[in-house]
């Protein structure tokens, strides 16, 4: 009995043997492979963890120049920021903010500048249609039409709709195009919350348009009559 149990452990043994000799090799490189995966992955969540603790500070430094007015520092700490980490959150936020200093403090072509590095590289959809709703109405300002246009074409994010129809109707009242404004605006301000401070200047929009939008006790009245 021992005898044969001793077989049969030794051709357990033999086929583990055979086993090992045509796919350890494979096995060992698989495992080799996970392993190293993981040492990358690890290692790249560390690396991008250290980038944006350090493009943190260098966004803390860009909002404080930015809120003194100190534009050449701010545009020195964008422009740090967007050739040391571009591909940080903070950078696109940077963008942003050193536009909005730059439009205030009369800089309009930094301001363009600013928006357009964010439109370029910016990986969030939201900061991206923030910045083409910003620049469209910079362009707006300078009356570049023709670019302020291009701007608002395509499709922007379901939150941003509102905004985006509500300056393209600010585009086509300059192009004296009365009727497609007054239909932009009307799509802007039925599209947009009504708790939302922003709807109340779409309705004075309408007003000078000839067209005030229906008060919603009123709209709500008539609708329950019906």
């Amino acid at each position: 009995m021992a005898t044969q149990l001793r077989l049969e452990e030794q051709e357990q043994l033999d086929q583990i043997k055979d086993f090992w000799k045509q796919y350890g090799n494979l096995i060992t490189w698989v495992l080799i492979l996970g392993l190293g995966a993981l040492a990358a992955f690890s290692g790249w969540r560390y690396w991008q963890g250290e980038q944006a603790a350090k493009a943190a500070v260098l966004f803390n430094d860009l909002e404080a120049a930015a809120q003194a007015g100190d534009l050449e520092r701010t545009a020195r700490a964008f422009k740090d920021m967007t050739e040391r980490y571009p591909r940080t959150t903070y950078a696109e936020q940077a963008g942003l903010l050193a536009a909005k200093a730059q439009a205030e403090r009369n800089q309009p072509d930094a301001a363009r500048a600013s928006l357009q590095w964010v439109i370029d590289h910016a990986d969030e959809p939201a900061y991206q249609a923030v910045a083409r709703l910003r620049l469209a109405g910079l362009l707006l300002d300078q009356k570049k039409l023709d670019e302020a246009a291009q701007q608002l074409a395509g499709s922007f994010p379901d939150e941003f709709k509102a905004l985006a129809a509500d300056r393209r109707g600010d585009l086509l009242q300059l192009q004296g195009k009365k009727a497609e404004a007054l239909a932009a605006y009307q799509e802007a301000y039925k599209a947009m919350a009504a708790d939302v401070d922003y709807r109340k200047i779409l309705a004075i929009k309408l007003t000078v348009l000839g067209a005030p939008p229906e008060p919603e006790a009123a709209a709500s009245a008539s609708q329950g009559g019906e």
